[in-house]
Formats: C-alpha cells, sequence, structure tokens
C-alpha cells in the first residue's frame, strides 16, 4: 500500500445523505450527514427530486471536502446507495425522465406480478439471484412505461449511487452489486440479460454499462471540482449496494463472518466464494448477488420494519413519541427473560426468506398483567425472532454455522436490542465500532478499484477495528426464546398468512 491522500465515501440512505472522508487506515476525519428529502406525489407516491437530492449530496461532500482543504487532494470517492431506488434519465442530455423511486413504494406491483407471469421462476431466480416484487428496478422502469409509453425511449435507468457518480463525472455505469437488484442482470455471466429484456420490449440499453464494484467510471471535471472544493481529476467509482459495502467494512467476505446491518430496515448478510446459483439457494429463499469483493458472492435476508417498529413503538406509546431515553427506562422495567408476547414484525409485509407482501404484523399474547415495559420488549423480541428465521435459511443454503454475528447501525446503541438478538440467536454478537459502516466500506471499495489497496484483503486489513461492545447468550433464557420461536413465532407463520388473504378479499369499500 502507498501512502496516498484520504479517501472519501459518499452514502446516499433511505433517510439520510452521508459523506465522510476517512484515512487509509479506516480512521474518520470528517462525516456530514443530511436528511434524505422524501416528497409525495399528490397519488401519494413517495419520491425523491433528482436534483434536490443531488444538492443534497454535494453540500454534504462539501463539507467533508473542507477536511483535505481548497483543492486538497483525495485517492478517490466511491459512492453507496441504497439498492433498487433509480430513475430514467435521458440516453443523451442526462436530464431526468423521471423522478428517483425509492424501493420502498408499492407503486410497481402490477408490474411485479407481470414478471412473475412471463418469466420462468427457477431459470430467471438462478440468473439473477432475486424473486420478482415491486422493489426491483425492472418492474418501476416498466411502471413508468405504463404512464408514458413513450419515457423508455432513448433513456437509461440509473439507481441512486449511479445518478451520482453520473452528476460528478458525466458518466453513465452501475456496478454488479446494483445492476443484480435490477432483475435484469445475470450475475452468473455479469451481463445484461438482452433475451429476457427484449421480451419485455426494452432495449438492452435502458441499463448502463456494468462494472465490477470500486472500478473508477470518471473522474471530476474542472467546474464539479470547483463547486466542491475538490482537485480535478478525482478518480470516481460505484461502490455499490448499502448493506454490502457495509459488510466488506466488516469483513464478512466468507461463509466464517456475518454482517447484521441495523437500521430504519434490517439485512443479516454473509459472503461466500462465486458459484452457479440452484435449486438449494432457491429454496432458501434468501437473495443472491454479487459481491462488492471480486470472486465473491453474497446471500442476503431482510426485515423491512426492524428500526421501523420501534419507530411505530415510540408513537403509538405516547404523543408525542416517546424518548429513546424514555424507552430504554421502559426496557429497564422489564424482566430479564422471555415475555411471552409474540410480535410479528411485519408493518409492510415480509422480506426475504419468506417474502410475502401481503401479510401484516400482529401481537399475540397479550394479558392484564403485561404493560408497557413487556411490550416494548416484545417488539426487540420480535424483531429477533425474524433475524433468528434468516440466520436459520441461511446456515441451511450455505451448509455453515453461524455462530458469531457481527453488527453495526443505529440500533446497535439499544444494549437491551443487542442482548435479546444474542439470548434469541444463541450466537456472539459483536459490535463494529465504527458507526459508519457503509461510509466505510464505500471508502475501501474504492480504494481497492484506484489501486491504493493491492486487494480486497488488505484494506480490511489495513481499516480493521478493534471489537467493540460484545453480547454473549444466556444459555437459560435462550432455551426459552427457542421454545417461543419454534412452538409460536414459527407454528402462527402458515395461519398469520393465511389470514392477511382472507382479509384482502373482504369487500372494504362497500362497509
Amino acid at each position: 500500500m502507498t501512502l496516498e491522500g484520504p479517501l472519501l465515501g459518499i452514502d446516499v440512505g433511505t433517510t439520510h445523505c452521508k459523506a465522510g472522508l476517512f484515512r487509509l487506515d479506516g480512521d474518520p476525519i470528517s462525516v456530514s450527514s443530511r436528511p434524505t428529502p422524501l416528497r409525495r406525489s399528490p397519488e401519494g407516491n413517495a419520491f425523491y427530486d433528482p436534483q434536490e437530492l443531488w444538492a443534497t449530496v454535494a453540500a454534504a461532500i462539501r463539507e467533508v471536502g473542507e477536511g483535505c482543504g481548497q483543492g486538497g487532494t483525495i485517492s478517490a470517492i466511491g459512492i453507496a446507495s441504497m439498492a433498487e431506488t433509480g430513475l430514467l434519465v435521458d440516453r443523451k442530455s442526462g436530464a431526468p425522465r423521471s423522478p428517483l423511486i425509492p424501493w420502498f413504494d408499492p407503486a410497481a406491483t402490477p408490474q411485479a406480478e407481470l414478471l412473475k407471469r412471463e418469466g420462468d421462476h427457477s431459470e430467471r431466480f438462478i440468473r439473477s439471484g432475486i424473486r420478482p416484487n415491486f422493489k426491483c428496478s425492472l418492474a418501476k422502469v416498466l411502471w413508468l412505461r405504463e404512464q408514458d409509453k413513450g419515457v423508455t425511449q432513448a433513456a437509461t435507468w440509473l439507481s441512486t449511487a449511479d445518478y451520482i457518480a453520473y452528476c460528478l463525472t458525466g458518466v453513465m455505469a452501475t456496478d454488479y452489486s446494483l445492476a443484480g437488484r435490477t432483475y435484469a442482470f445475470r450475475i452468473d455471466q455479469k451481463i445484461w440479460d438482452e433475451a429476457w429484456l427484449g421480451h419485455l420490449g426494452l432495449e438492452i440499453r435502458i441499463f448502463p454499462t456494468p462494472l465490477p464494484s470500486g472500478t473508477t467510471v470518471g473522474r471530476i471535471g474542472p467546474d464539479i471540482a470547483a463547486a466542491m472544493g475538490l482537485s480535478t481529476e478525482t478518480p470516481v467509482s460505484i461502490a455499490g449496494h448499502d448493506h454490502v459495502c457495509a459488510a466488506f467494512a466488516a469483513g464478512a467476505i466468507d461463509p466464517g463472518l456475518v454482517f447484521d446491518s441495523m437500521g430504519t430496515a434490517e439485512a443479516l448478510i454473509g459472503g461466500f466464494e462465486e458459484r452457479s446459483l440452484g435449486e438449494n439457494e432457491l429454496r432458501s429463499g434468501l437473495v443472491y448477488g454479487c459481491h462488492v469483493v471480486k470472486g465473491r458472492n453474497y446471500w442476503m435476508g431482510g426485515l423491512s420494519a426492524a428500526g421501523g417498529s420501534v419507530e411505530w413503538l415510540r408513537a403509538i406509546l405516547d404523543e408525542p413519541p416517546l424518548s429513546y431515553s424514555e424507552l430504554d427506562a421502559l426496557l429497564e422495567g422489564a424482566s430479564p427473560g422471555p415475555t411471552g408476547i409474540l410480535y410479528f414484525p411485519y408493518l409492510s409485509g415480509s422480506g426475504s426468506p419468506h417474502n410475502d407482501l401481503l401479510v401484516r404484523g400482529a401481537i399475540t399474547g397479550l394479558s392484564a398483567t403485561h404493560g408497557r415495559s413487556d411490550l416494548t420488549k416484545a417488539v426487540l423480541e420480535g424483531t429477533a425472532y425474524e433475524v433468528e428465521f434468516i440466520r436459520r435459511a441461511a446456515e441451511r443454503a450455505t451448509g455453515s454455522a453461524i455462530r458469531q454475528i457481527t453488527a453495526s447501525g443505529g440500533g446497535t446503541h439499544n444494549r437491551h436490542w443487542m442482548q435479546t438478538k444474542a439470548d434469541v440467536s444463541g450466537c456472539r454478537l459483536e459490535v463494529l465500532p465504527m458507526p459508519e459502516a457503509t461510509l466505510l466500506g464505500a471508502t475501501l471499495v474504492a480504494g481497492v478499484g484506484c489501486g491504493v489497496f493491492a486487494d480486497a484483503a488488505q484494506a480490511i486489513n489495513a481499516a480493521r477495528q478493534a471489537v467493540g461492545e460484545v453480547y454473549l447468550p444466556d444459555a437459560g433464557r435462550h432455551q426459552g426464546y427457542i421454545d417461543l420461536y419454534e412452538r409460536g413465532f414459527l407454528h402462527l407463520q402458515a395461519p398469520l398468512r393465511q389470514m392477511a388473504r382472507e382479509i384482502e378479499k373482504l369487500p372494504w369499500d362497500d362497509r
């Protein structure tokens, strides 16, 4: 590793846009965080305004760039973002043809159903690693075409990271990890599936050139460099999927280590040597894709309302919502063992490995003796049960036992939550001391891509963090939780999902 200037990471997330400047040993110099400006259409659809989002990211870059001084040297810029969020731009001018459609907006549900009918389920999964749903970029493209038949002509879909890279360099490209979330990319060959796109009436150019994560896509020109307070010719790369970048920062590239990303949504991620997918992976219910590390794939299971469940609880327990310190005080009053309450955290459906957008949350097991402390802890227990479901599916799919998990994100600040997760899973939980794992991962991916680091292993070793807080499971509590998990949480899954379908059939409009 040669001595170079610092690395700059960008993380465009669901709730915040962040930029961070890091030394090559992973030590942060400065971090800037600004709310991601979410808007709603008159019809109620969520969207991000492209120019407003770019202005937000640019302001964050300018703020952290001051750590280098005017015209200071930055070795490289790496950009990570939420996976499926993106927009259509004019292929020639780069002007937006649509707003940025968030991954969580369900408007493309009918188009996802079309994708299910048009493709062979097993074949499409083995090629793409994912299953069609309203989140995938291809469904969003088809939805936009449904609104305007001409919108896809001479247009290109860019994910959020791709768009920010375009704003910085004027080059349209994407990386393999983000391409793999479109349902149009062959992760087995790392090419766009031209035959599949043609079947749907789309040109292959509807998606940009796919590149390995961290590849320099372009360099900052003089005008942008002056506006950002950076030196000209700074290399810019698309680091990739935010959760996968964070997993890289944690060193989760091989089966021996699993990463838990705890935010508004939660994801459990593991890496393994690149190979073709088969029936075993299909049956697992997990999603798969190209890791940001060369020669690796990843598996992932997700919970869309993990931190979201906590925010929901804070809001319903008091007005205004309970503060985090008040929530912590409630948890201090809860009994140390299982509450006996089962909370199913499906406020917006369930994700992989039992993906179901119709299922809704539920609480059962309440009695007159339960109070606010018990209900608060039950919500943490329910999210931990869901993560346990993912962990067991990953063990079956990989054939490797998972006994240690490294976690990062806002949820790790709640020690009650972390201890509950350890007690439910029976695993050792380590908290990554670097709170901005995605930003750090984005910088490391960029560093590998531009040659600052020789390879992924050197990058991980250079920025390796000391172990943070460690949570060990209590054997007695673990057994109690597993009994409830297996006899209650798992047992009630089928009737809960069937009930959701029966409710869906009810003539609500006629009441």
